[in-house]
């Protein structure tokens, strides 16, 4: 059992409720001496349920041990499906703590941050609220609503709920031009490609590697020309049209690169916005990825991009 696991079982009270099986007037409670029986025995649809406090801080390195933990814990004592997205989503401060912690929005305030992974995500006396099965099927329909919105000449990538756009975010795209990658061992067309599917795979502990020349490494240059350690930052791969191209949705340590057709295929943006996007596409969520010339600014007006790939995509 790792670390995480220990600090997590430690802390956290003992719910084993199932509330598709709970009667309209329950049993009485058994007299007990333990918290766990106790607990057990009240609905979570009639109480707020959280962990007990956290007894350390949790650094963003140990994150997902921690999450999952929790996850796997009342997984077993619950009698509905929580997954880590549904955890987060339901203490959606914790997302805007993990977009806080962006290197440029970090440096906004003069904080200079060497290595994101030694940030505090839990700090001592946190909790997190586990929601019942009325609270986890509402967040299951609005993920299920979801579709995440690229459009490449417009360097936007949206997340769309229904008929709402819930965000809107810079990105940056493929380039347009051929180049040989060592990790495809060919040349390869860098442009993004178009068409609809669905996210297939969440890396959340992702190795950086130059697709150029195959070559691993573990810091960045920043903007600012300061050298810091890679984030730790989920990517996420979609298919389209049935087909795994490799262009992957993914945060970029270079922001001056955004807005532009840059990148070796993939969708980048900046490192607080990917956190955003990633809690908002489990797997299977829906995406579109399409080159449209004619779009409606926010006033109404209807304007016309750069071609910026100037031909018909491959």
């Amino acid at each position: 059992m790792n670390d995480a696991i220990k600090v997590f079982f430690l802390l956290t009270v003992v719910i084993a409720a199932c509330v598709n099986k709970q009667s309209e007037n329950p049993a009485p409670a058994p007299k007990t001496d333990t918290v766990a029986d106790t607990a057990a025995t009240i609905p979570l649809a009639q109480k707020q349920v959280y962990t007990l406090p956290f007894a350390k801080d949790i650094k963003v390195k140990d994150y997902f041990k921690t999450v999952d933990s929790i996850v796997d814990f009342y997984c077993k004592t619950i009698c509905y499906d929580l997954t880590e997205h549904k955890l987060i989503n339901a203490n959606p401060r914790i997302i805007d703590s993990l977009a806080s912690f962006d290197y440029y929005l970090k440096m906004q305030d003069s904080i200079f941050i060497y290595d994101q992974k030694e940030l505090v995500i839990f700090h001592k006396g946190d909790s997190l609220l586990i929601p019942d099965s009325a609270q986890t099927r509402a967040i299951e329909q609005k993920l299920k609503r979801i579709v995440i919105d690229v459009n490449i000449p417009e360097y936007r990538l949206r997340i769309i709920e229904g008929n709402d756009t819930v965000y809107t975010f810079r990105v940056r795209v493929g380039a347009n031009k051929q180049k040989y990658l060592e990790t495809a061992k060919r040349i390869v067309n860098l442009k993004t490609k178009t068409g609809a599917g669905e996210i297939v795979r969440l890396e959340r502990n992702p190795w950086y590697m130059n697709p150029a020349t195959g070559k691993r490494y573990y810091g960045t240059m920043r903007d600012d020309k300061r050298y810091t350690m890679m984030p730790l930052i989920p990517w996420m791969e979609p298919s389209l049209n049935g087909i795994r191209h490799g262009d992957l949705i993914h945060p970029t340590t270079n922001p001056e690169t955004l807005d532009k057709a840059y990148s070796h295929g993939c969708i980048g943006l900046n490192e607080g916005d990917a956190w955003r996007v990633y809690y908002s596409a489990p797997l299977g969520t829906k995406v579109i990825f399409r080159y449209d010339l004619k779009v409606r600014t926010p006033n109404g007006d209807t304007i016309m991009l750069e071609d910026i790939y100037g031909d018909t995509l491959e």
